[in-house]
């Protein structure tokens, strides 16, 4: 019956700046971009990391997100990565700090970025 998420939408502050970190960090690439004319909606995008897409929702005055760690709802989507201290060393390269770790949970290693909307990044070595 359910296969796979196909997707998993963000609603930026900086829509440019969200596909700039998306793209030039993390290296997703952009699948497909529209504008919309569905007001508050103004424009759409899809990037694709692997077999994974997130979607990217521009809109007018979007309301501020909580700061608080430990809210109701989606926490953070996870990145696997094949090197733990090259990603990070790569990350540092690029000006993105570690938020969190990196920590061995068992046979992993974690560790955690955020994006430009402050949304968390799991980073994962399995």
């Amino acid at each position: 019956m359910f296969k796979r998420i196909d997707h998993v939408e963000i609603i930026p502050r900086d829509l440019q700046k969200t596909i700039d970190f998306y793209v030039n960090v993390l290296g997703f690439e952009i699948k497909r971009r529209q504008k919309v004319q569905v007001p508050p909606l103004q424009e759409v995008v899809y990037l694709r990391l692997g077999d994974t897409d997130i979607e990217l929702l521009s809109v007018e005055n979007p309301d501020a997100s909580s700061d608080a760690q430990w809210q109701v709802g989606y926490r953070m989507m996870a990145l696997e990565v094949d090197d733990m201290n090259e990603t990070i060393e790569y990350l540092k390269g690029k000006g993105v700090e570690l938020t969190q770790g990196p920590m061995t949970i068992g046979k992993s290693t974690r560790a955690e970025i955020k994006d430009p909307n402050g949304l968390s990044i799991e980073i994962r070595q399995w």
